[in-house]
C-alpha cells in the first residue's frame, strides 16, 4: 500500500533530546528556568528585539500582550478575516470586539486600505498576521498605525525565518507573538513567544505572566495583579534552545520545499502559490496553491482528490466570520472566495523528491481534469 504523505510533522534530531533529557534530569530547584531563559536570549537575538518572554503558547502571548496594552470592554482590535480562530480569541476573552477585515489577493493578508476603512474612535489595535509564512504590507501599516496613532501588533505565528526589507517578521510592531506547535518550523511540542523592544510594555506582560507577580516584589506568595499562568516549561524551552540551533537548517529546508514546488507548478496555468516579492523573504512555513476562480475546482473536490492519492493536505483558513460565534462579513469577498479553492501542500522537513512528485501530479490533474 503506498504510504500516506503527512502534511506536518516536526524535525528533531538528537540535539534536541540530549536538552530535553538534560532539563528532565537536571533542570530543578534552582536550574528549573535555565533553559528558558536561555530560549528567551537565542530568540530574541535571532528576532532582532531587546525583550523576549516564553509562553505556552503564542495564543497566550497575544493574550498578555493586548491585557498589557489595557484592550479590554468598549475596544476595538481590526484583524484579517482570513485568520486562525487563536488570534481572535484573545480579543473576545479580554471583552474587546475583533473587526474583521479583508485580504489581499496576493499575500493573503490583512489589506491595509479595508483596515484603515474599519477604524473608529474605538479602535486600539491593528493586529497584522503573516499567513503562512508570507508577509503584510509592513510599510502600508506602520504608515497607517503613525498617521492614526493606533500600534501595529505583528502575529508572527506562522513566520518564523521571513523577513521585510531585512527586517525580520516580529521585529517591527509595538509587540509580537510566534507559536512553537508541533506543526511550525520550530517546535518546542506546544509553546510561543512573546516579544517586543517597549521596556514598559514588556515588564507589564513579564509581571501578568508571572500570576501578577512584579519581579521587584520581595514578599513571598504576593501579587501584585491578577494575571495569567501563561509559561513554558523548562524542558520545552531546552528543545526549542536545540531547535535554535539549527534554525538556519530549518527555514532554509522550508524555503527548498517552497521552490520545490514552485519548480514543479510555476508553469501550470491557473495556479499561484505563496509569493516572494523582492523585498520580502518567504518563511515558506506552508506552501499554499490557490485555483483560480475561473476553473472552477473547489474544496470538496480538492480534498477528495488529495484523501484518494493518500496525502494529507489542510484546508486554506475560512474566514473567522464564517464561524458560528462571529457575525458574517461577505464585504469581504477575497477572504471568502479564496478558502474555497485553496490547499496548503505537506511541507515536512524530511520530504523526498518523490514525495513532492506525488503532491505535484494531484495538483497537476486537478487542473488538466
Amino acid at each position: 500500500m503506498t504510504e500516506t504523505i503527512a502534511y506536518t510533522k516536526p524535525s528533531i534530531t538528537e540535539l534536541e533530546v540530549s536538552y530535553a533529557e538534560d532539563a528532565a534530569r537536571h533542570g530543578w530547584g534552582s536550574k528549573c528556568y535555565d533553559y528558558i531563559i536561555k530560549f528567551e536570549a537565542l530568540f530574541r537575538d535571532h528576532i532582532g528585539v531587546a525583550y523576549g518572554i516564553a509562553t505556552s503558547s503564542c495564543t497566550g502571548a497575544m493574550q498578555m500582550g493586548l491585557a498589557a496594552m489595557d484592550i479590554g470592554h468598549g475596544d476595538e482590535v481590526i484583524l484579517a478575516d482570513t485568520n486562525w480562530i487563536a488570534t481572535a480569541a484573545p480579543i473576545v476573552h479580554l471583552g474587546a470586539t475583533p473587526v474583521f477585515v479583508d485580504i489581499l489577493a496576493d499575500s493573503w493578508c490583512i489589506d491595509p486600505e479595508a483596515a484603515e476603512k474599519a477604524i473608529t474612535p474605538r479602535t486600539r489595535a491593528i493586529i497584522a498576521t503573516h499567513l503562512y509564512g508570507n508577509l503584510c504590507d509592513m510599510d502600508a501599516l506602520l504608515e497607517l498605525g503613525d498617521r492614526h496613532g493606533i500600534p501595529i501588533i505583528e502575529d508572527a505565528a506562522e513566520a518564523i525565518g521571513a523577513r521585510y526589507r531585512g527586517r525580520a517578521a516580529g521585529s517591527m510592531g509595538l509587540f509580537s507573538t510566534f507559536s512553537f506547535h508541533g506543526t511550525k518550523t520550530l517546535t518546542t511540542g506546544e509553546g510561543g513567544m512573546f516579544l517586543t523592544s517597549n521596556a514598559d510594555l514588556y515588564e507589564k506582560v513579564l509581571t501578568l505572566s508571572n500570576h501578577g507577580r512584579a519581579r521587584q516584589q520581595d514578599k513571598q506568595f504576593w501579587a501584585d495583579v491578577v494575571g495569567y499562568k501563561f509559561k513554558m516549561s523548562n524542558v520545552q524551552a531546552a528543545l526549542g534552545c536545540g531547535q535554535m540551533e539549527r534554525i538556519t537548517e530549518l527555514t532554509d529546508r522550508k524555503r527548498a520545499i517552497l521552490h520545490a514546488y514552485k519548480a514543479e507548478l510555476g508553469s501550470l496555468n491557473g495556479v499561484s502559490m505563496n509569493p516572494e516579492p523582492g523585498h520580502v523573504l518567504s518563511g515558506a512555513w506552508m506552501p499554499t496553491v490557490v485555483f483560480d476562480d475561473n476553473l472552477g475546482i473547489r474544496r470538496d473536490q480538492i480534498q477528495a482528490a488529495f484523501k484518494s492519492a493518500r496525502i494529507d493536505a489542510r484546508v486554506f483558513f475560512y474566514p473567522l466570520s464564517a464561524q458560528p460565534m462571529f457575525e458574517p462579513v461577505r464585504e469581504n469577498k477575497t477572504a471568502w472566495s479564496i478558502c474555497e479553492r485553496a490547499i496548503n501542500l505537506p511541507s515536512f522537513h524530511d520530504m523526498t523528491d518523490h514525495d513532492i512528485f506525488r503532491v505535484c501530479r494531484v495538483v497537476e490533474d486537478l487542473v488538466q481534469g
